[in-house]
């Protein structure tokens, strides 16, 4: 891992390559094509680096976020011909929990130390109790993984943002019941902002234990004129929405994260999940040269 005094590594989820990863040479070429964007790290899914049950791809197409066939890959040497770090691995909370030394040593086998839980299925998030056990089991995972080496992180989508009670969110209760010794946070502030959140003012709550930030730009893509004044907002390249990028840029980097990492499932330009990436990756040289 690279000390307090370096800025955050330029990195890119694996989610948005996942329809040009479905052979080894399409792959190379693509982390190639990445690495020379100036991408410097990349987030793994560990469904998505070995081979992935099909329903677990029927759920991810649903979602509309298709992982592609890429699971049979060889990724910890194709990452490593890349030249790029990976800067986290995503597993689930159950996987941990039964299998912790698996996940450690996949997690190894990359040369990464952080694991990232990207939060829980058919789950309250509205029941206040049950987010309060969910930081138990959060915090007794955390540190199992610490006793390896290992570091956990916890992803929000939307649904943290529920209200438990009066003012009060799932993802307030998370950061409060969660053992700040065990568990970090990764903020997506895209999903964040979707919620009605401000993600600076997140940043600026949470602080050093947020390690990692995923972001992508919130606007509208189209052309011409609008039948009303209310247009469809999704998620697009850096600098092409309204989402306080810069400014959550400059904050990554004063709180001396590990990595700024672009996802975007969809709503590419050109329709290339490629294109999107070196658009984006334009902009995060500018701000983090």
């Amino acid at each position: 891992m690279h000390g307090p005094s370096r800025r955050p590594l330029r990195a890119i989820q694996q989610i948005q390559i996942g329809r040009v990863t479905s052979t080894e040479d399409q792959t190379r070429d693509t982390l190639a094509r990445l690495a020379s964007a100036g991408f410097e790290g990349i987030e793994l899914n560990g469904f998505m680096t070995r081979p992935t049950p099909l329903f677990v791809r029927a759920l991810t197409k649903v979602a509309g976020m298709p992982v592609g066939r890429g699971g049979r890959l060889a990724w910890p040497r194709l990452v490593a011909e890349s030249g790029m770090s990976v800067v986290a691995l995503h597993e689930d909370l159950g996987t941990i929990e039964r299998e912790p030394r698996a996940v450690v040593a996949r997690a190894a086998e990359f040369g990464t130390v952080t694991i990232v839980v990207t939060g829980m299925h058919r789950f309250d998030y509205g029941d206040e109790s049950a987010v309060a056990q969910l930081a138990q089991r959060l915090s007794a995972a955390g540190r199992v993984l610490a006793a390896d080496g290992m570091r956990l992180l916890y992803h929000n989508h939307t649904a943290e943002f529920r209200h438990v009670s009066s003012g009060r969110t799932a993802f307030d209760v998370l950061i409060e019941l969660t053992d700040p010794d065990a568990v970090g946070f990764e903020l997506d502030c895209f999903w964040a902002a979707t919620a009605g959140a401000d993600p600076l003012a997140l940043l600026d709550a949470v602080g050093e234990r947020v390690r990692l930030v995923h972001i992508t730009d919130r606007g509208p893509r189209f052309t011409g004129p609008t039948m009303t004044p209310i247009v469809k907002v999704d998620s697009v390249e850096l600098g092409a929405g309204n989402l306080a990028v810069n400014a959550i840029v400059e904050r990554a980097a004063s709180l001396h994260m590990d990595a700024v990492v672009v996802e975007t499932h969809k709503n590419w330009i050109d329709g290339s999940p490629l294109r999107s990436a070196e658009v984006s990756a334009h902009v995060l040289r500018r701000l983090l040269r």
